[in-house]
């Protein structure tokens, strides 16, 4: 009962991590693939500009053997996953320096290294040759892990094109080692596990190992692409076709963002896909596989390549092959619906004559239409009427405005008068008239009422009735009596610039001369008088002169 209770929990948390990645899957990582593979150029050129980057530093002057050493290590890791021979070349050049320097230590770190090259490039016999030659004694901690790892890529690789099952105890025998001697808590250590228990069909066993390891990495980094890749085959092998193709393409995702040319999950996906009956995407992306193999020259890779790739591109050529068939099938069809579309029109042809009858429905129908057209050409009329009204009141506007832009010249030809009359008091040494007209206030007051005058004359001759329907918007007790002399007072003139669409307080407040909380105490205040929600009181303002009773 505990074991089954275990099996359900365990299949819940599976069915979570499936949607734990930003809740991707199918079609949406699809198209993010097609993206990834439309920018691969991108991400090889950032790669290229950190290899141009590193070689510039080869360029500065006084690099010592162990600074051409390190910048030899960041080659290395560069190239390792996009071009076989140049990451060859530089470790081949560390060795040398570790050699020239008698750093055995390192010797032994560049030995190991070459060695995966070689295996990956199928030089096996030069990566056997490197591995023999080193003295597993004399190996650190570290370099053990990487002597053990190194043995088993051997053999992984080696065995590609031969009956792996005579590998499998040399691969186990090497991959229980490399266990032996990691931490039991460590990335590395984990992921070993994993391939272990992938190794010997124990998908399940290997989920719980990879899962957790999944929840601590972001996306897209090297973890990440490395548990995807496993995480993909525990579901390939468990039978759950699509979720594997769903780790395979995150996988494949990140190989492409870290602009890596091997990737066994491109493989892996293509096979997916292929097994799923997408022809299309399994061609596609074994393409890029072999692409990726020959230019980064992993030959290994290439056997693997070499395995399905003829069996994809053969099923897709059969595929091809049986659309042609299917279209000369419809091309067939579509002659003999050819023909018949001819006797139906023979047929209509002869249906023609009894149309006649319909005629005359028709054209009663014509004359209703000619009375609705009548309809609608008086209704035109009154359109056009209303358009006629509305081009007179536009000209209206447009006169008043012409009046504004007088008024304006009128006040540019005064102040122009005041300067030279304030010039000639100058040039004439009459100081003291000088400062008197200075001082004087008169005339500012007096232009200031004139400019109201002429505002209150004109904004009535846009809105004639805007007193008598702002007062209407306030409650019977609070509504403005004007004095007999007055066309406006200050609280209606507010509120005429704000129907004139001049909003802003600053701006009223210049206009009228008065300070910001004037304003404010005005706006307030009348707000508060109104019969309508004071929140909406002055949108019934600017509705003046649309609706001539607003309320």
């Amino acid at each position: 009962m505990n074991k089954l209770i275990k099996v359900i929990l365990f299949l819940i948390v599976g069915m979570v991590q499936a949607f734990a990645w930003g809740g991707l899957r199918g079609d949406t990582l699809a198209k993010e693939l097609d993206e990834a593979v439309l920018n691969r150029s991108f991400y090889l050129q950032q790669r290229e500009q950190r290899i141009t980057q590193l070689k510039d530093m080869f360029l500065l002057s006084k690099i010592s053997l162990w600074q051409e050493y390190e910048i030899n290590h960041q080659l290395y890791e560069e190239f390792k996953k996009i071009q076989q021979d140049s990451a060859i070349y530089y470790i081949k050049r560390n060795m040398e320096i570790a050699s020239f320097m008698k750093d055995t230590a390192r010797i032994y770190t560049s030995r190991l290294r070459l060695a995966t090259l070689y295996a990956f490039s199928g030089m096996y016999r030069e990566s056997e040759g490197l591995l023999r030659s080193i003295d597993r004694e004399l190996l650190s901690k570290e370099q053990k892990q990487d002597f053990y790892e190194a043995y088993y890529s051997f053999f992984s690789y080696y065995s590609t094109n031969l009956d792996s099952f005579g590998y499998r105890k040399q691969l186990d025998l090497y991959k229980d080692s490399l266990l032996s001697v990691l931490d039991t808590v460590s990335y590395r250590y984990k992921i070993n596990l994993a391939q272990k228990y992938l190794a010997h069909g124990q998908a399940r066993s290997a989920e719980k190992v990879l899962i957790p390891l999944l929840e601590k990495e972001e996306r897209y980094n090297p973890n990440f692409a490395m548990i995807t890749y496993l995480l993909g085959d525990v579901y390939d092998m468990d039978g759950r076709t699509d979720l594997a193709r769903d780790y395979y393409t995150l996988s494949v995702i990140a190989d492409i963002k870290r602009a890596f040319l091997d990737s066994g999950s491109i493989q892996k996906l293509a096979l997916n896909y292929y097994e799923s009956g997408d022809l299309s995407n399994a061609l596609k992306y074994a393409q890029l596989a072999i692409e990726g193999a020959v230019t980064c020259n992993i030959q290994f890779r290439m056997n693997e390549i070499s395995k399905f790739y003829p069996i994809i591109n053969a099923s897709y050529q059969t595929r091809e092959a049986q659309g042609k068939r299917q279209l000369m099938t419809y091309f067939l069809l579509i002659s003999l619906l050819t023909l018949f579309l001819i006797l139906s029109l023979a047929y209509v042809y002869r249906q023609i004559r009894k149309i006649s009858a319909i005629r005359e429905e028709l054209v009663n129908t014509n004359a209703c239409l000619v009375k609705l057209n009548g309809e609608i050409s008086e209704t035109n009329n009154l359109l056009q009427e209303r358009n006629i009204q509305l081009s007179e009141s536009n000209h209206i506007k447009e006169e008043y405005i012409a009046h504004f832009l007088d008024l304006c010249s009128t006040y540019i030809n005064k102040l122009e008068d005041y300067q030279k009359s304030l010039q000639k008091k100058a040039m004439n040494k009459q100081l003291d008239e000088l400062f008197k007209m200075l001082r004087s206030t008169r005339m500012v007051e007096n232009e200031v009422e004139a400019l109201y005058v002429n505002f209150d004359r004109i904004f009535l001759g846009l809105y004639p009735t805007f007193v008598r329907d702002f007062n209407a918007l306030l409650q019977p007790e609070e509504r403005i009596v004007l004095k007999s002399e007055d066309l406006l007072n200050k609280e209606l003139r507010i509120f005429a610039l704000m129907r004139l669409g001049v909003t802003d307080s600053v701006r009223i407040a210049a206009f009228l001369r008065c300070s910001l909380s004037t304003i404010y105490n005005y706006r307030t205040k009348v707000r508060n008088k109104a019969l309508v929600p004071r929140d909406e009181f002055e949108g019934w303002v600017m509705r003046i002169g649309v609706n001539r009773n607003p309320l």
